[in-house]
């Protein structure tokens, strides 16, 4: 069988050895439960804070500032209900394209009539209009949540995070981003950024599943999502996921030391392969800003659709190449992508979002643009 090329890294990534190797004590010897006040539970204990540490050093913020949580959806949940709840918002302004773990809930808030939802202008880009932003603040009565991803995760398009930071300053509003893409993918300064929440997820920079980070700015007090125990300093009851907690603070420790190689490596991958589909298909589009202000990682990519280009993405997989249509949240659902539908709602075209980490090669895409030839033309 021939070896797969996976081009799906902003669905989730391969575990680094180096990450399983640090966790891979805390999956044996060293099982004691966090609280327990005996030796096992006093070295799990140490594990986490010391990681709780290495996180918060990374992003240059206080350790009383950095939760574990069990990933990114967990953690925008949190910031957000929080900010309806404990922080007195009664308007929320987001976007059309944010991941669904931001969009279901603020809809939700929304519809019960726990806060009032705008979502702010985009471009055909995905660029969130500023001056509308600033409108819509400016017109709130009452307290705003801002929530607006820094990148987003199906065509990778970024917003100015110190930009809409310092407008939500400007007009007393509480600023979430949902950073899922970047953390450990771009270097963040939370000391020095204007910001109350922040989100990141374990897998999406080679570290394990189900173990993610609320970063909630030390002047915001909020009260707990899951109740019942007072683990993560009384904020999140539930024994730690301790040995996911150590491989998320190797992960983004290995990734901030690779950060100049790797972003350099990976871009141009990326580079190379919108260049090579450029020179293969006549009529291919990307959505996004690809080569201006957009993640690396990521080329969201549109072919005209046809009898053959219909079935891309199922075509792909036989082919073993692993690609998505949009987020993997949503892979399972017939609907296609919210996101391409908000920015270029083209019946006539099929979209492919292609992304790309350090263990991607220029062969694997040109072994990419070969079968993509053979499917398409």
């Amino acid at each position: 069988m021939t070896d797969r090329i996976y081009l799906d890294n902003a669905a989730t990534t391969a575990l680094d050895p180096n990450v399983l190797e640090a966790m891979m004590p805390y999956l044996t010897e060293k099982f004691g439960n966090p609280s327990s006040i005996y030796s096992y539970g006093r070295e799990s204990r140490l594990a986490i804070e010391s990681s709780r540490k290495t996180v918060a050093k990374i992003l240059n913020a206080h350790p009383a500032e950095i939760f574990f949580t069990s990933g990114g959806t967990e953690s925008s949940n949190t910031a957000i209900i929080a900010a309806i709840r404990d922080l007195g918002c009664t308007n929320i302004i987001s976007s059309v394209i944010e991941h669904h773990a931001t969009l279901h809930t603020v809809e939700a808030m929304d519809c019960r009539g726990e806060a009032k939802l705008s979502n702010v202008r985009l471009n055909a880009h995905g660029q969130i209009d500023m001056a509308h932003l600033e409108q819509l603040l400016s017109t709130n009565s009452g307290k705003t949540l801002v929530t607006l991803m820094h990148a987003n995760n199906e065509i990778g398009t970024m917003i100015d995070l110190h930009g809409v930071g310092n407008l939500c300053k400007k007009y007393g509003a509480i600023f979430h981003s949902d950073t899922v893409q970047t953390v450990g993918h771009f270097p963040i300064d939370l000391r020095n950024t204007p910001v109350h929440f922040i989100t990141g997820a374990g897998h999406k920079f080679h570290g394990p599943k189900g173990v993610g980070i609320l970063y909630v700015n030390e002047n915001v007090k909020i009260k707990p999502y899951i109740n019942g125990g007072s683990q993560e300093r009384n904020m999140r009851a539930g024994t730690e996921n301790l040995y996911g907690i150590v491989g998320f603070a190797k992960a983004l420790e290995i990734a901030t030391e690779g950060y100049e190689r790797d972003s350099t490596y990976i871009r141009g991958l990326k580079l190379y392969a919108s260049d090579q589909l450029k020179l293969r298909f006549r009529n291919v589009r990307f959505n996004g800003d690809p080569f201006g202000n957009s993640l690396y990682t990521v080329l969201s990519v549109s072919f005209p659709k046809n009898e053959k280009s219909e079935m891309l993405l199922f075509n792909l997989d036989i082919n073993n190449i692993c690609a998505s249509g949009g987020s993997a949240c949503t892979s399972g659902a017939e609907q296609g992508s919210h996101v391409i539908r908000a920015i270029n709602n083209d019946p006539n075209l099929v979209t492919v979002r292609f992304s790309f980490c350090k263990h991607n090669t220029k062969t694997e895409i040109d072994t990419l643009v070969e079968r993509l030839a053979s499917l398409i033309e």
